[in-house]
């Protein structure tokens, strides 16, 4: 049963049942307004509280988060269908992330500049500073209602910066319960403001609003680029996705590949941005390992996520569901094997193996956000990195091999965000920058970058003479 919204209210489902867990009340473009409007007011007092306050209150709020960890990870197993594994870490990695804006709170620094090093910049002293950019403007996805969220907030409230957060419309109670951390925590009034409703609606109004100063979004580059196009002359981070990859040559350690992969392909069904997608594997390697893949996957246990040896729930929605169904079933028909899974129930979809793909299918070519991997042989590493390397996304890859001049031809020759040797697409941990290049994003996150892109430069120069 899909979510659904009246003209004034939102209901929030369990993914896995159906059963209404929530309702909250849609924002229109009056309540964006008034929420923006209370975001402004408190930007003054909020960006002159000294770094060590704001610090505290990002510390106290992550220390809240984990000590309701438990309950927030069966909420967002509920309202996101992710398995309860998945999520119990989601928690715990939102309070490093809030601990990772505590910690740069304390080390927002601009530098000096050398003037004279310009004949005309003699008996002159220049530095500057990193000053809050204003609202910040935070539309977060369903996939990880809890740490992307954290990778918007943290950031923004370490700079100086207020907030207003419309959080996924699938998923919004997370986000809900988060808040009330940051209000126990003593966050001031207006600092963090929700809007909640869908995308044309609610995300609309704030992305068009001339008060926020700044949109960060993460989500599908048709919504990105429409941003883009109607924000203005705000700052814009987008975080887009990806139809990841990863290689594994012969000389891989195949023992450590195996599982990743196969975590990978499938945790949270599919749904992640770095979720591998493409998986190249060396011909003369190939047969057993997708063999052993095979077998792996189909030993996954799929069903209720509040279980707690659940790997696979639900995808988020009917439709998530049935556009996978769709293109795993126009593969078949276009000459691919599906060689495990393909089994649907709702909007359970089994995770999926497939083989015998070409280039152009959109299981390969496309964004697939789904429980699902075409294992594809190659003959030499050269061929594998044109193969990994043709598409438009270039969010992160994977590159299994124990040769390290391999290795740093990968890094070369991918034009991606960001290249794991020895480790799938999937990999990131909270403090890196992350981020993609062409139809995989702009700008970058991870605490400290996304702190550089909530704030501004304020150049300050003195002459002495």
């Amino acid at each position: 049963m899909p979510d659904t919204a009246t003209a004034t209210t939102l209901r929030v489902t369990d993914k896995y049942t159906g059963e209404t867990i929530g309702e909250l009340p849609v924002a229109d473009a009056a309540a964006v307004d008034r929420a923006v409007s209370l975001a402004l007011d408190a930007f003054a007092a909020w960006s002159s509280t000294p770094a060590h306050k704001r610090s505290a209150i990002l510390r106290r709020a992550a220390e809240l988060i984990e000590t309701r960890k438990q309950e927030i990870a069966t909420l967002i197993a509920r309202e996101a269908g992710k398995a309860w594994k998945y999520a119990i870490g989601e928690v715990a990695r939102s309070v490093e992330t809030f601990t990772f804006a505590a910690e740069e709170a304390k080390r927002i620094h601009g530098e000096t500049v050398p003037m004279d090093a310009s004949v005309f910049g003699e008996k002159r002293v220049g530095f500057y500073t990193r000053v809050p950019l204003g609202v910040v403007s935070a539309i977060t996805p369903f996939n990880f209602p809890l740490n992307l969220v954290a990778h918007k907030v943290g950031p923004a409230l370490a700079a100086g910066n207020t907030v207003v957060l419309k959080p996924a419309e699938e998923t919004p109670l997370t986000a809900v319960r988060m808040a009330e951390c940051f209000r126990e925590a003593g966050l001031p009034g207006g600092v963090l403001e929700l809007v909640h409703g869908d995308g044309p609606t609610t995300g609309e109004a704030l992305v068009r609003h001339p008060g926020p100063a700044k949109v960060s979004f993460t989500g599908s580059p048709p919504v990105g680029e429409h941003i883009l196009a109607v924000a203005g002359l705000k700052r814009v981070t987008l975080e887009l996705g990806n139809n990841s990859g990863a290689i594994v040559e012969a000389d891989a350690n195949v023992e450590m590949a195996l599982p990743r992969t196969v975590m990978s392909a499938f945790s949270n069904s599919g749904q992640v941005c770095l979720s591998l997608q493409r998986l190249y594997v060396h011909e003369t390697i190939f047969d057993e390992f997708l063999r052993r893949f095979v077998v792996a996957t189909n030993a996954l246990k799929v069903g209720n996520p509040v279980d707690q040896d659940c790997d696979d729930g639900p995808m988020i929605s009917d439709d998530a569901a049935d556009r996978a169904d769709e293109w795993i079933k126009e593969a078949i028909s276009q000459g691919a094997t599906v060689v495990a899974g393909g089994r649907r129930e709702g909007r359970v979809l089994w995770p999926t193996v497939i083989t015998n793909t070409t280039p152009d299918m959109n299981v390969m070519c496309r964004e697939a956000f789904a429980p699902l991997v075409c294992v594809i042989p190659y003959r030499d590493f050269d061929q594998a990195l044109r193969l990994l390397g043709d598409t438009p996304y270039g969010l992160q890859a994977g590159v299994y091999t124990n040769d390290l001049r391999k290795a740093f031809r990968a890094v070369s020759a991918l034009d991606m965000g960001g290249i794991m040797v020895n480790d799938t697409s999937i990999f990131r941990v909270d403090h890196m920058p992350y981020g993609g290049n062409r139809m995989s994003g702009v700008g970058r996150e991870g605490v400290r970058y996304a702190v550089e892109e909530m704030t501004n430069i304020k150049f300050v120069c003195f002459n002495l003479e």
